[in-house]
């Protein structure tokens, strides 16, 4: 897992080199016909990049997007009406059943399907019109890191291309500096776990695009840790489950500077005054000295690449933290690499 974590700079900049003409030529294709709605189809940590994608479709392509409950078709026997609608579905292995017989029954009744996958020659490429190879190699721990974040790149330049905003997309060659920056602080991400290496149960809370980031951290610190890790978004904290943060209890706020920075700064002033034990990852000053535990960041300009880069230490954490618990983050207890459940 460790190994994994410590590629994804290297894999991010193959990505954009390998695959941004073929990622250019799709994007270009959806803002010449943009569909009425776009459904995305994923479990697990594919499920958590899926989120993401749905804050940054619909913030700069303003087209709705459904995030896919593949039981409407696989169990129920729903029959969706999907002409005219773009289905991405998102799988590591491309072989996840029901993700699989998604993207068929959606191109069969007249949706345009996209693969994005790191099999080539996977079901789920056979399945789609489209496939985005993630280019990450081999992913060898259970616990997905590598291709999280190769997901997420392919994400924001198939949107950041279909948007037409080349800032954006050139801003991606940034990425990879960044995330090397950021998993140099290891050892203080290391202290961190120490700090919480009795947790029993935490909250896991951001908002906007970040939402997604605390999904994959709190699904990280449950795969590998066994830790009760409660995702919430920082709205929905609010509206009542603030009440079970008492004094001590662990809470793990993502907190990039940007459109929700306001919002999260008064929750954490919340949380100050609740004595809760509050790690709090940030480049902003003044958040981080509102921290129980300060997690500093590198500077991040654009506020849609800071999943990509948030997400680093929150991984490095969850290895960390098993590791000194006494598991195996390569091999928690019950899962596989792959999900055979429809």
């Amino acid at each position: 897992m460790r190994q994994e974590i410590l590629e994804q700079p290297e894999i991010v900049a193959r990505l954009c080199d390998a695959q941004g003409w073929a990622i250019a030529a799709l994007g270009r294709r959806l803002r010449r016909a943009p569909p009425d709605t776009i459904v995305l189809a994923a479990r697990g940590t594919s499920d958590n990049a899926a989120l993401y994608g749905r804050y940054l479709i619909e913030t700069l392509l303003g087209i709705p997007v459904s995030l896919a409950a593949p039981s409407v078709l696989t169990l129920y026997g729903a029959r969706l009406r999907l002409r005219g609608t773009v289905v991405v579905g998102l799988s590591q292995s491309g072989a996840s059943p029901d993700i699989v017989e998604f993207v068929d029954t959606a191109r069969r009744r007249g949706a345009r399907t996209i693969a994005v996958t790191n099999q080539q020659r996977s079901p789920l490429a056979r399945a789609a019109h489209d496939t985005i190879l993630l280019l990450t190699g081999p992913e060898r721990s259970v616990a997905a890191t590598k291709t999280y974040t190769a997901q997420l790149t392919v994400l924001s330049l198939l949107v950041s291309e279909a948007s037409g905003r080349r800032r954006l997309v050139e801003a991606h060659g940034g990425l990879p500096a960044l995330m090397a920056r950021t998993l140099e602080a290891d050892d203080r991400i290391r202290n961190v776990a120490r700090r919480w290496r009795r947790v029993e149960e935490c909250l896991v809370t951001s908002r906007g695009y970040n939402y997604a980031t605390a999904q994959e951290a709190a699904l990280k610190l449950k795969e590998t840790c066994y830790l009760v890790a409660e995702p919430i978004s920082a709205a929905d904290l609010l509206h009542g489950p603030i009440a079970v943060v008492e004094p001590g209890f662990p809470v793990l706020l993502v907190a990039p500077p940007g459109r929700v920075l306001a919002n999260l700064s008064a929750l954490a002033s919340r949380l100050h005054r609740c004595r809760a034990e509050t790690v709090i990852v940030s480049s902003d000053p003044a958040m981080l000295r509102k921290a129980g535990i300060p997690l500093p960041m590198p500077v991040v300009p654009d506020e849609r690449l800071t999943p990509h880069v948030y997400v680093l230490p929150l991984q490095l954490l969850a290895y960390h933290l098993s590791r000194m618990r006494g598991h195996d983050p390569d091999h928690p207890r019950g899962l596989r690499k792959i999900t055979r459940a429809r």
